[in-house]
């Protein structure tokens, strides 16, 4: 496994997050398997997105980024929801005269806005010593079996939960095989339900053995 560089980081993103867009002065490192398709690298990130982005490495930086704002979307959901149930003037004439109520009307929107723009930011294209990375169609969601999905993620949850699968296991070979094989780790992943950790764990680790000797 090669060692994860630094991407280049534009001069305005400095001390930015890829991830989010927040201020960042940490980095996630994404070690590179046989079937990713860009070489191991590095990335800043926040404290937030770094825990989450260890829990999704998937089968690419890309892929797992997209978890990373599934993940933003589900935690603030209910700040989300404050841009969709009302408008900076409503909040603004709204009565609420409690001290709480008071402090939702001040902070509400404010609220609203540093989630939506973590879920919304773009990042920059990835690079590595000036060379721009080919994202080979990783970022612009996933389709398989007929059915199109937001993220890689995405499908993992639906048919983890369609079929009773292990959704970690799921992703673990994902992440050996690469998403073009998505087919192949749902048949293991179903050949392999209520085995012990154990069994998976050498299932991991015959296939990474496999790869590596190819």
């Amino acid at each position: 496994m090669s060692m994860a560089t630094l991407v280049d980081i534009p001069f305005d993103k400095r001390h930015t997050c890829w991830f989010c867009g927040e201020p960042s002065n940490l980095s996630f490192e994404y070690p590179a398997q046989p079937s990713t398709p860009h070489p191991s690298l590095t990335v800043p990130a926040c404290k937030e997105c770094l825990q989450l982005a260890r829990k999704h490495r998937l089968t690419s930086i890309w892929d797992c980024r997209m978890a990373v704002k599934d993940d933003l979307l589900r935690l603030y959901a209910k700040h989300l929801a404050i841009g969709i149930n009302w408008t900076p003037e409503e909040l603004a004439e709204s009565e609420f005269s409690c001290k709480i109520l008071s402090g939702f009307r001040e902070n509400a929107w404010m609220m609203y806005e540093i989630a939506r723009d973590r879920v919304n930011a773009p990042g920059w294209p990835l690079s590595l010593d000036g060379v721009l990375l080919d994202d080979h169609g990783h970022s612009s969601g996933f389709s398989f079996d007929g059915l199109d999905f937001r993220s890689v993620n995405a499908a993992i949850n639906h048919y983890g939960n369609s079929l009773s699968l292990d959704k970690d296991l799921l992703a673990k070979l994902l992440g050996l095989l690469g998403r073009e094989r998505f087919g192949h780790a749902v048949r293991l992943c179903r050949m392999h339900i209520g085995v012990s950790q154990e069994m998976k764990r050498r299932l991991l680790q015959d296939i990474a053995e496999e790869l590596a000797s190819d």
